[in-house]
C-alpha cells in the first residue's frame, strides 16, 4: 500500500522522496471544531460516495464543485444521519496538503462546526491506497487503516481517539530527515504514551504497526484488516454512532473539562469541571434528558 509521509511548517515538497510538508494550522484546525471527526485512510473508489451518502461538493470559494474537487463533503442520511464525511481527493499529488486544500478544509469546518444537526465528521481519503495525513470542541476520532507517518500521525495525535487496523503503519519519522516533529508531535505523543517511550520513538524514528501501537496506548482500538482495507473505518463509525445520541452540549463540555483539567493540578481541574457543569444546567437538553428518563423514552436532544 502506498503511504504518505507528511511534515510540518511549510507547503513545500521534496519530489521523489514521498515527503510532504504541511502547516501547523492544518493540525490545529482538525483538532478543534466538529462534534466528531474521523481521519481515515481506507481503500475506496475515488469519487464514489458510500451507501447512505448525499453528495455535496465544495470549493474554496464555497461554490459547488465537480468530481475533480480537492475536498468533497458528503452528508449521510438514514441511520447515518448526523454524520458528515470530508473526502480528500488529490490523486495527482497523493493527497499532499496544498494551500487550496487547507483553505477548503478551514471553510468547511467553519460552516459545519455551528451546525446543530452535525454530530460526527469523518475525514477520509477518496484516493485508493493513500491517506493524507486538536482543538475542535467536539469529539474527534482518527482512523488509521494504512500508513500515517510524520504529519499524518501528528494529525491523528490531535484527535481524542485513535482506531487502527493491524496492518497500519505509524510513526514520527522526522529525525530521519534531520528535523523534528513540528506539528505537535513532541508535545502530544508524551502526553499519550509517556515521556520516556515518546523520546524513544522520536529519537529512533521507529514505525509501529497497529498491534504494537495498541500495546503502548498510542491507539485505543485495533482491528484485523479486511479485504476492502477499511476495517478501522467501520470500527470508528460504530464508535461515532455511540456519540450521536448523547447530549451534544454535554459532550463538548465534558471534552473541555478533560482537556483543560489534565493540564493543571487537581484542585484547579475540579474548579474547571464545576464551571463546565454549571453551563449544562440551564440548557433545554438537560430538561429533555430528565423528562425522557421520567417518561421512559429516548431523549431528543437539539443542542440547545
Amino acid at each position: 500500500m502506498a503511504a504518505l509521509t507528511m511534515f510540518s511548517r511549510s507547503y513545500l515538497s521534496t519530489q521523489g522522496l514521498g515527503v510532504w510538508l504541511i502547516p501547523c494550522s492544518v493540525v490545529r484546525c482538525f483538532g478543534a471544531g466538529i462534534r466528531s471527526a474521523v481521519l481515515s485512510r481506507h481503500a475506496v473508489k475515488a469519487g464514489v460516495p458510500f451507501p447512505g451518502a448525499k453528495s455535496f461538493s465544495e470549493s474554496a470559494s464555497g461554490s459547488a464543485a465537480g468530481p475533480g474537487a480537492e475536498l468533497r463533503v458528503h452528508h449521510l442520511e438514514a441511520e447515518l444521519a448526523g454524520i458528515v464525511v470530508f473526502g480528500i481527493n488529490r490523486p495527482q499529488s497523493k493527497n499532499a496538503i496544498s494551500k487550496n486544500l487547507v483553505e477548503m478544509m478551514s471553510k468547511a469546518i467553519k460552516e459545519i462546526k455551528c451546525d446543530k444537526n452535525v454530530r460526527t465528521v469523518v475525514l477520509r481519503s477518496e484516493v485508493p491506497g493513500i491517506f493524507c495525513a486538536g482543538n475542535l470542541p467536539m469529539p474527534t476520532i482518527a482512523v488509521l487503516d494504512g500508513a500515517a507517518l510524520g504529519g499524518g500521525l501528528e494529525m491523528a495525535l490531535a484527535c481524542d481517539i485513535r482506531v487502527a487496523a493491524t496492518s497500519a503503519k505509524m510513526g514520527l519519522v522526522e529525525t530521519k530527515l534531520a528535523i523534528i516533529p513540528g506539528a505537535g508531535g513532541t508535545q502530544r505523543l508524551p502526553r499519550i504514551i509517556g515521556v520516556s517511550l515518546a523520546k524513544e520513538l522520536i529519537f529512533s524514528g521507529r514505525v509501529l504497526d497497529g498491534t504494537e501501537a495498541k500495546a503502548i496506548g498510542l491507539v485505543s482500538h485495533v482491528v484485523e484488516q479486511n479485504e476492502a482495507g477499511d476495517a478501522a473505518y467501520h470500527r470508528a463509525l460504530s464508535l461515532a454512532r455511540e456519540f450521536i445520541p448523547q447530549g451534544p452540549i454535554a459532550v463538548r463540555l465534558a471534552k473541555l473539562a478533560i482537556n483543560r483539567g489534565i493540564e493543571v493540578d487537581l484542585k484547579t481541574g475540579l474548579a474547571i469541571e464545576e464551571a463546565c457543569y454549571a453551563q449544562v444546567i440551564p440548557t433545554k437538553d438537560r430538561i429533555e434528558g430528565l423528562n425522557a428518563f421520567r417518561e421512559k423514552r429516548l431523549p431528543r436532544y437539539t443542542g440547545e
